[in-house]
């Protein structure tokens, strides 16, 4: 019975996809098996997993407005199966405002998968509406990427607070599987200050693993591989490949 895990953090520019992406390729190397469903607009995830978005037979567009089965939708790749977007569902959230029980299409949609995978992922975007209310109530945790720098924690406290009302309201099982700091540059001070108060605040939610700064990881989307297969060697794919191993023990895969 596959973990449901949706990666999100309302701020933009935090590695929220990259990590997503290459958590998705490490664990699926790791003999794991994982499914990435794109819940953002922008379709980074998709691309970012070499899939072209223009061709994709079905998205997860038609997955939550026109009925199309999940398991029809999933694309395989060599780092695990996708469920790709495309800018079609940039309308999906305002869509969904007129269906009913309207923030449950989601998890109706992946519930059909569970017992196809050990963790199935969701890319959110970076905002807090209804495709990442949907995200929210279909995952059994949030994993929350954020990046070493002031304005990283300015929306972190809004974040909680939506985690928290729809704890209370509408999944009452959800959990912050983890905190991950990424883009710490461990020359500065202050990206340092910056993590040392994410773990005063998160205690033992945040990993002992950073993602650094690391050009290769910039590098790989462009090459439509995650830095795990784009350059193995860099620091970005090694960090990324112990955050596999580190959330696997977590999460209670080993």
């Amino acid at each position: 019975m596959a973990k449901i895990i949706a990666v999100t953090n309302q701020k933009g520019g935090v590695g929220k996809t990259t990590t997503a992406v290459n958590l998705c390729a490490a664990l699926s190397a790791r003999g794991r098996s994982v499914l990435l469903c794109d819940m953002d607009p922008q379709a980074n995830a998709t691309s970012g997993l070499g899939v072209d978005k223009a061709a994709a037979a079905h998205t997860t567009y038609d997955v939550l407005l026109r009925g199309v089965p999940a398991a029809d939708a999933v694309v395989a790749t060599a780092f695990g199966g996708v469920i790709p977007a495309n800018q079609e569902l940039s309308g999906g959230g305002i869509e969904l405002v007129g269906l009913p029980e309207r923030e449950f299409v989601l998890k109706t949609a992946l519930g059909t998968l569970r017992g196809g995978y050990d963790y199935i992922f969701i890319d959110c975007p970076p905002s807090l509406e209804m495709l990442t209310l949907n995200s929210l109530c279909a995952a059994d945790s949030v994993l929350i990427p954020v990046q070493c720098e002031y304005f990283a924690l300015e929306g972190l406290a809004d974040l909680i607070t939506t985690i928290r009302m729809i704890k209370r309201g509408l999944n009452p099982a959800l959990e912050i599987e983890g905190v991950l700091l990424t883009m710490l540059d461990s020359r500065t001070n202050f990206s340092a200050q910056v993590a040392s108060e994410i773990k005063k605040f998160f205690g033992k939610k945040v990993y002992a693993v950073t993602i650094p700064r690391n050009v290769r990881i910039a590098e790989a989307p462009s090459h439509g591989q995650p830095v795990v297969a784009y350059d193995a060697s860099s620091r970005g794919a090694e960090a990324y490949r112990e955050l596999a191993r580190e959330f696997d023990k977590r999460a209670g895969g080993g």
